[in-house]
This record gives structure tokens, sequence and C-alpha cells, in this order.
């Protein structure tokens, strides 16, 4: 099972980007889907999830500027993120929480995509 990230990169301070993520390999089903982010320093918060139902949330921080949506049928997730500010520079994450086949029984182990880079400037 392996999530692929694209998107991110530079921008100026109010602009847009938006992230996607998708889920590839043999696995049963997926219950949430997830953004997280981290900068040097800190750990690594959780930005916006989706559960399998459509349910979301959302960190404080970026309520109202940011969206997460999912499409079941693709297993992607996305992340549009506007009115961006120097704050939401980190590198981010995606992660889903996949019920899979490993090692002669079925689990629900927690995924993480390669981190992307997002750099919001003044």
């Amino acid at each position: 099972v392996q999530l692929q990230a694209s998107g991110g990169g530079s921008v100026q301070a109010g602009g847009s980007l938006r992230l996607s993520c998708q889920a590839s390999g043999r696995f049963v089903n997926i219950n949430d889907m997830g953004w997280y982010r981290q900068v040097p320093g800190k750990e690594r918060e959780l930005v916006a999830s989706v559960s399998s139902g459509g349910t979301t949330n959302y960190a404080l921080s970026v309520k109202g500027r940011f969206t997460i949506s999912r499409d079941n049928a693709q297993n992607t997730v996305d992340l549009q993120m506007n009115k961006l500010n120097n704050d939401d520079t980190a590198v981010y994450y995606c992660s889903a929480s996949i019920f899979h086949f490993a090692y002669s029984d079925y689990k629900r182990s927690r995924f993480w995509g390669q981190g992307t880079q997002v750099t919001v400037s003044s």
C-alpha cells in the first residue's frame, strides 16, 4: 500500500494551492484520510481529515480557508488551501487508515505519503 502526494510549492501570501494524494496497492478499504503538516522543531499536526462517510474535521487555524475532499472511487484525498499565510509554511503529509492484508492476517494500519513542501512568502 502506498500513498502518493502531489501539489505544493511556493506561493505569495493570500494565494492558493491544492494538494492531492492517492492510495494505491492491495487493500480492503480506507477509513479516514487526512493531511498533516510539520515545521522543523515542532510536532506533526493535523490539518484536516475526512471520514469514509464524508465527515470533515479541521484545525482551528485553517477552518474557513482550507477544504478537504475525497473521492472514494479513486481513493484520493485533496486539500484546497486558500488565503494562505506565512504560518501555513510547512511540509504537508497525507495519511490514511487502511484495512489491508499483511502477514497472513487482516489489519488496519496508518499509512503516510511522502511529504510535500508548501512555502508561503510575504
